[in-house]
């Protein structure tokens, strides 16, 4: 651990820290200058590497070879994991799954209020199910056709179905990839997750009930006109859920990762497509009405999955040099565990909440099952402050990049500081006051 410590007073930490912030200060600026957000990050992440590699031949070192290639395997599950979820949206969306929702919701007459209120709660109540990324993709999928080209409602929905997705991921084992990380450690059995309910609904409805007051009057515009879905939707909407299912399911009773339960989804999903194929050309139906799923992966987006790449490679390089070790060792002996674990939250809106998380457990900081749980839910919510700070707001970035920016998220930032500074109150009195 000694060159860890040596890179954080280095030439390579200084100039690592300086590739970092450069990357994250492009990726704000990202609207203003058309920069796609993953073309900084995945340059300057992989330049990080790349120096760390010249420092290390320098001095005689060797660790980062073996550090790399336990990155990759954390990038290479994320990767996969994405890439089935945006693929099944894809293909929801081809059979007009989200056309018929849409068209649902204009013929019952909702208004641009009671909609943001129904795919916040939704997003809220599946995310602990089918994790927090797959229900902000889904949900800001539906938002977005339900919109259209109404810039406000859909800047205030998706702030919104990013905060719920978040939120209601910190109540479950496999809401987050954090939460699994601290319940497959030990520190917070699968009941004890219940605790963070009563904080995790507050995070959420805090921020959303002042909101609600940037929404839009009025209704959706557009003729309610009934969409029947195509063939084998039905089926591929639960092929999605089962596909959750298994992934859970491959990981608790299986010990294998949930990358590869999904996978088995996309495999599933494969063969559906065949079928439906097969189907269409025996009704001599026309090329529109067949189904490629190729063509669906081919759409995923791949801005997206690749600032995955970049950002988790930008800070695996930051822990390697010792920056996130040092900043645990700093806040944990300086101010103690509440101050701490609220000030990771803060930071995992700048820096992914993976590694923070990751970093707690390694250091294993003298804490009691209230405080675990404290920075499960600071970890899992604090990342709703960015559109950056999650992986549910950069899957929605994806979604509606010419609407839903960095900077349009920021501007309600402070509106979801609120709810974040609320949840915790609730935390304190759930743990504290209660018990």
């Amino acid at each position: 651990m000694e060159h860890l410590n040596n890179m954080t007073t280095a030439w390579v930490g200084f100039v690592g820290l300086l590739l970092f912030v450069s990357a994250y200060i492009l990726v704000i600026l990202e609207d203003k200058i058309h920069l796609r957000k993953s073309k900084p990050v995945l340059l300057f992440g992989c330049l990080m590497w790349m120096l760390i590699g010249i420092y290390e031949v320098s001095v005689g070192g060797s660790g980062a070879e073996h550090h790399v290639k336990e990155l990759a395997e954390e990038i290479a599950e994320l990767f996969f994991f994405v890439l089935v979820a945006m693929t099944f949206i894809n293909s929801l969306e081809e059979r007009l799954v989200f056309e018929a929702l849409r068209s649902w919701l204009l013929r019952k007459g909702f208004t641009y209020g009671k909609l943001f209120w129904i795919t916040g709660a939704l997003t809220f109540f599946l995310s602990p199910v089918a994790d927090n990324l797959t229900s902000a993709l889904v949900m800001s999928t539906v938002v977005s056709t339900v919109g259209g080209k109404n810039k406000r409602f859909i800047v205030a929905g998706f702030v919104n179905v990013v905060v719920a997705a978040n939120a209601g991921g910190a109540w479950s084992p496999f809401g987050d990839i954090t939460t699994l990380m601290v319940w497959t450690s030990g520190k917070v059995e699968t009941l004890q997750f219940m605790t963070l309910f009563l904080p995790s609904i507050i995070n959420w409805v805090v921020p959303a009930a002042i909101l609600y007051i940037f929404v839009p009057k009025g209704t959706p515009t557009g003729s309610g006109e009934r969409i029947l879905m195509k063939t084998g939707a039905r089926f591929m909407i639960f092929l999605g859920f089962f596909t959750i299912a298994t992934a859970v399911t491959f990981h608790q009773a299986l010990g294998l990762p949930p990358f590869l339960g999904m996978m088995t989804g996309l495999g599933l999903l494969m063969f559906t497509g065949y079928f439906v194929k097969r189907k269409a050309q025996a009704n001599k139906k026309t090329t529109e009405d067949q189904f490629d799923i190729f063509r669906k992966i081919e759409r995923v987006e791949f801005d997206t999955l690749l600032f995955f790449f970049g950002i988790i490679t930008a800070v695996g390089a930051l822990q390697y040099m010792g920056y996130l070790a040092l900043l645990n060792h700093h806040l944990y002996g300086g101010f103690g565990p509440t101050v701490a674990n609220i000030a990771i939250g803060v930071f995992s809106s700048i820096v992914d909440n993976i590694p923070l998380t990751y970093a707690v457990i390694q250091m294993d900081p003298a804490m009691g099952l209230d405080q675990w749980l404290l920075i499960t839910l600071t970890a899992g919510t604090g990342g709703s402050l960015l559109s950056i700070g999650s992986a549910a707001g950069v899957g929605c970035m994806g979604v509606r990049r010419d609407m839903y920016t960095f900077v349009a998220h920021m501007k309600f930032a402070p509106i979801v500081a609120v709810g974040y500074a609320a949840s915790i109150a609730a935390w304190y009195a759930v743990t504290h006051l209660l018990h």
